[in-house]
């Protein structure tokens, strides 16, 4: 009989950073290592580990929105005391060094580039007293280094029910405005749950011409139809043992709602073309930009199906509501950009902070990563500035306060493209960037790879 073997679980506490990434990519090189990440230490203490995933090390950033109170780090330790605490801070501080220490902190370190192989030392020293486990390849996807960003407090009740629902196997339904990270959602409660190193699938129900979607779900058997040349195993069994999520659910017909509420009742999938049942165990998790009771009402959704996928129900404020989470999402897609780009790091000048403020971005963060991108690479100054920023027009119930056009530029001088069109351009350079690396891509754009694939086979874009 085979032990089954620890990994060495590490928790690093802090807000986006170039450092932080940085780090996070060093620890992650160690396959034994599962990092999990968290941008406040209220998020850290909200969390609850498995009984074999308590973090052996604790790293913080004295950079957290809270500091380093007392108190946190005080709960932190009677939570995880068997767990070390390291600190990041940004300068040498002989009068912080000795606070730390009284507090229990096992040390700290400056946050440079020399720091990032001190701290892979010191955890070296404690990583020994833990029998590591064979490598894993989900364990990237562990490495919560793109968490979702937002101090605000719906965003907040966001990240405790993404908590709640990675502690058990309940179905989790998420709503919310296109562009409001919905997959992101799901892909953090994957990662956060005992599933995590099982596959993690997903399934856009709107991106699947609708004669094709029932093989994509449940698979089907050589010869079940023209074209089926071999076998295909379905999403459900592709997913076994992990999570599957279908996006857009609300877009599924009527006739596959039947079906996919009789595989869910039954717990097992009939492919195509055959007679045999296949059992499958998936955490589900779907998302819709829709009002799913409103589309029962209409007669467009099956009652008993939506009440099968209610589940734990989590809700995605839009960006216009969430204050200055735009900001702090703009910075770190800028960061981002500029990094894989290798173009200069640009600062947002006060004009054009504001401008993103009073613009209402009707495609929420995913219109607000496309917009500031693409004002990375329109800017030729030092700064990002307010005329970088090209925005549409908006809809007369989005639209910005009517004296904003005082203090933009003359729009009959400049070219607006569209959303779309913004996206495909920076769908393409990363795509370029990774040398054709799809997977890389849609990793990196947050995007189903069946999204890329089909832009690929349409001709929008193109491999290097």
């Amino acid at each position: 009989m085979t032990t089954k073997t620890a990994f060495y679980h590490i928790w690093l506490i802090a807000p986006d950073s170039h450092y932080v990434m940085r780090l996070c990519h060093r620890l992650s090189l160690n396959p034994d290592h599962l990092v999990r990440r968290f941008a406040t230490v209220a998020q850290a203490l909200a969390y609850r580990p498995a009984a074999t995933a308590v973090p052996s090390a604790l790293i913080l950033d004295s950079d957290t929105p809270e500091g380093l109170p007392h108190r946190l780090v005080c709960k932190l330790h009677e939570r995880l005391p068997a767990a070390l605490c390291y600190v990041l801070t940004g300068k040498v501080d002989s009068q912080v060094e000795a606070e730390l220490l009284t507090q229990g902190i096992a040390g700290y370190f400056v946050k440079d580039s020399g720091s990032i192989e001190l701290i892979w030392q010191a955890l070296a020293r404690v990583r020994q007293q833990v029998t590591p486990a064979p490598a894993q390849a989900a364990t990237e996807a562990l490495v919560l280094a793109s968490q979702l960003l937002g101090t605000h407090a719906r965003m907040q009740q966001v990240h405790g029910l993404i908590a709640k629902a990675a502690r058990t196997t309940i179905t989790v339904s998420v709503s919310g405005e296109t562009g409001t990270g919905k997959e992101l959602v799901a892909q953090a409660i994957h990662a956060q749950s005992a599933r995590a190193r099982q596959p993690f699938v997903a399934i856009n129900m709107s991106a699947i011409p609708r004669e094709l979607l029932e093989s994509e779900l449940f698979g089907h058997e050589k010869g079940a139809f023209v074209g089926a040349l071999t076998r295909r195993i379905g999403r459900f069994e592709e997913a076994t043992g992990g999570t599957l999520f279908l996006d857009e659910i609300a877009d599924l017909e009527l006739v596959l709602q039947a079906k996919l509420l009789r595989v869910l009742r039954e717990r097992a999938v009939t492919r195509i073309g055959s007679s045999q049942a296949v059992t499958f165990d998936v955490r589900l998790i779907v998302a819709t930009h829709r009002n799913l009771a409103a589309e029962v009402q209409a007669g467009r959704f099956r009652e008993d199906l939506y009440y099968r996928l209610l589940g734990l129900p989590i809700e995605l404020p839009p960006l216009r509501s969430r204050g200055d989470d735009t900001l702090q999402l703009a910075e770190a897609f800028i960061r981002d950009f500029s990094k894989l780009n290798q173009l200069p790091l640009r600062a947002l000048s006060a004009e054009a902070r504001q401008r993103l403020l009073e613009h209402p971005f009707p495609g929420n963060v995913c219109e607000l990563k496309a917009v500031v991108e693409l004002a990375t690479v329109l800017a030729d100054g030092a700064q990002i500035e307010a005329s970088d920023i090209p925005l549409r027009t908006m809809l007369p119930h989005l639209a910005p306060p009517a004296d904003m056009a005082l203090r933009t530029v003359d729009v009959t001088k400049l070219v607006f493209p569209s959303l779309r069109e913004q996206t495909l351009a920076i769908m393409q350079t990363s795509l370029t960037g990774f040398n054709g690396d799809v997977v890389a891509t849609a990793s990196r754009l947050r995007v189903g790879r069946s999204t890329l694939y089909r832009l690929i086979q349409s001709g929008h874009l193109v491999l290097p």
